[in-house]
C-alpha cells in the first residue's frame, strides 16, 4: 500500500475544513420556530400533536416549545388529580419555558411549586415573590438555538390576587405572595435589561395579562408602551384568538402580540428567520396531523386512569346545558343560562337555603343532551370549590348584583348565576348595567315578591365567592352559616340522582326568566 502525497493529505484536510465551516455556517443560519400555547386548561388531547408538529420541524429548523400558562386546571384531568396529570404530560412533551396562569394557583401556592418543580418543568415568573420579596421561580429562561439565543420572561397577571385570593392570603388575611402589582413594570424592565445585558438576541414575554383587565390590572397592551426591549409578548389570560397585534413600546418601537385562544383550539407558530426578521402566526389545531407517539401513550395511560374515576353514570337529559351564545361567546359570564340555573337549583335544593348565587366562570363547559356521567359534570364545575352557606342583608344582596353585572353586557367570570330570586339588567349602550326590580321567590306559592332591603336571607354559594376573591370580594366578612358541605360538583350529581331522579324535566330545556337583560331607558 503506497502513502499519499504530502500535499494530498494537505489538499484533502483543507477541503474537510472547508466542507465542516459550511456545514456550521448552514446549520447557524437556520430559522429559529417557537411553538406556543395558552389557556389548554387541561385540554390533554392536544399535547401529542404539539410535540409531533415541532418533531416535523426539527428537521429543518431550531424548534422550541413554550407555555403562557392556565394549564393545570378547568377541565377534568385537572379536577381529579390536582394538575399532576397535566404536569407529567407537560414533562414529556419537553419545554423550553413555561409561564404561570392565574389557575395554577387554583391549588396553592406550596401545591404548584411541589408539582411543577416535581415534574421538573421550566417554570418562569418574574413577579411571583414571597411576601418577603423572595422570587419563587426563576424570572426567565435563555435559551440557545444555533448561535442565536432567545430570552423567555414569565408574567403572571396581579389579577391572581382577587380571583385566586386563598393562596395569596392566610385566614387571617395576612399576605403570604405578592404579584409585584404596584411595580410591574419596573420589574419586567428590570429583568428585560438583565438578560440583554447576559447576550440575549431576542426577549419573548411569556404573558398571562391579556389585552383588558377586570380589575384594571395591568394589561399586555400597557406593559408593552412601558418598557422597552421586547420581541415579541405571547400573551394569554383573555382566551382571545389573536393572530398578531402591534404595540409600540416606550420607543415607539413596533412589538407584535398575540395569543392562540384556548383550549389548544390553536397552535402558536413564533419564526425568527436566518436574517433575523420575526413573524407570528396560528396554525389551526384540526391542522396538524402529526402525533409524537410517547406523548400519546402517556395521555392514553392518563385517559384510561381517568375513565375508571369518570365513567359511572349520573342522569339522562333531552336538552343542552349551555354556556355559549350562538356566536361562542360565554353567555354564562353576562346573561343568564339553563346550566347556571341548574347548578344554582342544586345549590338550594341540597342546603335548604333561601337563595343560590355562583360566578358564571366557575361553570367551564357545556353538557349536551344524552346520558352524563361523572366526568361530564366534574368537566363542567371542575374546581375544588366548597358550598357554604351564609346570612345576608337584601341590601348586600343588591350590592353583590350591582358589583357583578356592571360589566355586562361584556363577558366577566363574576357574573351571577342564581336561583330564588329573579332581577332585571338595564344594559347601556355605552357600557355598564343597572340593577333593576330585584324580587325574591316564595317556594311555597311559587310567586316573587320584592325583596326587603333590611331583611335577612340565607344564601348559598361556594368558598370561592364568600372569602377566595370571587364576586369581586363582597360577600368576604359575611356571616358563614354552614362551611365546607360538599363539592359543587357533587352538589349537582346530588341534585339530579335524588331530587330529579336522574333525569332533568323539562324546565331546564331554557332560560326562565330569572336575569332580564333590557335595554336602558332612552336608547
Amino acid at each position: 500500500m503506497s502513502l499519499k502525497p504530502l500535499h494530498y493529505l494537505r489538499d484533502t484536510f483543507l477541503l474537510f475544513s472547508v466542507c465542516l465551516l459550511a456545514a456550521c455556517s448552514w446549520r447557524d443560519r437556520k430559522s429559529i420556530v417557537i411553538l406556543y400555547e395558552n389557556d389548554v386548561h387541561c385540554n390533554i388531547d392536544g399535547y401529542a400533536r404539539l410535540r409531533g408538529l415541532a418533531d416535523c420541524i426539527a428537521d429543518t429548523a431550531f424548534v422550541g416549545i413554550v407555555s403562557s400558562g392556565d394549564y393545570l386546571h378547568g377541565g377534568t384531568a385537572g379536577a381529579i388529580s390536582g394538575g399532576r396529570y397535566v404536569a407529567d404530560i407537560m414533562r414529556e412533551v419537553g419545554y423550553d419555558a413555561v409561564g404561570l396562569g392565574n389557575h395554577e394557583f387554583d391549588f396553592s401556592v406550596p401545591h404548584l411549586i411541589r408539582l411543577l418543580s416535581g415534574a421538573d418543568l421550566p417554570v418562569v415568573s418574574c413577579n411571583l415573590r414571597t411576601a418577603g420579596d423572595s422570587l419563587l421561580f426563576p424570572s426567565y429562561a435563555i435559551r440557545t438555538y444555533g448561535n442565536r439565543s432567545v430570552a423567555f420572561v414569565g408574567v403572571v397577571t396581579p389579577e391572581s390576587l382577587v380571583s385566586e385570593a386563598y393562596s395569596f392570603y392566610d385566614k387571617n388575611n395576612n399576605q403570604l405572595y405578592c404579584l409585584c402589582q404596584d411595580s410591574l413594570v419596573a420589574v419586567v424592565q428590570r429583568n428585560i435589561d438583565e438578560v440583554r445585558g447576559r447576550g440575549a438576541d431576542y426577549v419573548v414575554l411569556l404573558s398571562h395579562l391579556g389585552e383588558v383587565s377586570a380589575w384594571n390590572c395591568l394589561t399586555s397592551h400597557e406593559l408593552v408602551r412601558g418598557t422597552r426591549g421586547v420581541d415579541v409578548v405571547l400573551d394569554a389570560h383573555t382566551h382571545n384568538t389573536v393572530p398578531c397585534d402591534t404595540v409600540n413600546d416606550a420607543d415607539g418601537r413596533p412589538v407584535m402580540v398575540t395569543q392562540t385562544g384556548t383550549r389548544f383550539r390553536n397552535i402558536g407558530k413564533l419564526v425568527i428567520d436566518p436574517c433575523g426578521n420575526i413573524s407570528v402566526g396560528l396554525l389551526p389545531m384540526d391542522s396538524v396531523y402529526a402525533v409524537n407517539v410517547r406523548v400519546r401513550e402517556v395521555t392514553d395511560s392518563i385517559r384510561a386512569e381517568m375513565a375508571g374515576i369518570t365513567s359511572a353514570p349520573v342522569c339522562h337529559s333531552d336538552y343542552v346545558m349551555e354556556i355559549l351564545d350562538s356566536a361562542g361567546r360565554q353567555k354564562v359570564r353576562y346573561a343568564e343560562t339553563n346550566a347556571g340555573n341548574l347548578v344554582c337549583d342544586a345549590f338550594r335544593a341540597l342546603t335548604g337555603a333561601d337563595l343560590a348565587v355562583n360566578n358564571g366562570g366557575g361553570i367551564r363547559s357545556q353538557l349536551p343532551a344524552g346520558n352524563w356521567t361523572y366526568g361530564d359534570v366534574i368537566s363542567m364545575l371542575p374546581y375544588n370549590n366548597y358550598l357554604q352557606v351564609i346570612r345576608i342583608k337584601g341590601a348586600k344582596l343588591v350590592e353583590l348584583l350591582a358589583a357583578t353585572t356592571a360589566n355586562a353586557p361584556k363577558e366577566d367570570g363574576q357574573f351571577p348565576q342564581i336561583s330564588g330570586f329573579r332581577f332585571g339588567l338595564d344594559t347601556c349602550a355605552t357600557g355598564g348595567a343597572r340593577i333593576s326590580c330585584v324580587e325574591i321567590l316564595d317556594d311555597r306559592t311559587g310567586r316573587y315578591s320584592p325583596i326587603d332591603l333590611r331583611a335577612d336571607y340565607t344564601l348559598c354559594t361556594t368558598d370561592y365567592c364568600v372569602s377566595g376573591g370571587g364576586m369581586y370580594n363582597v360577600l368576604r366578612g359575611e356571616e358563614i352559616l354552614r362551611d365546607n358541605i360538599m363539592l359543587y360538583s357533587e352538589a349537582v350529581i346530588r341534585y339530579v340522582t335524588d331530587h330529579l331522579n336522574g333525569r332533568l324535566p323539562e324546565r331546564y330545556s331554557t332560560i326562565q326568566g330569572r336575569i332580564v337583560l333590557k335595554p336602558a331607558k332612552g336608547q
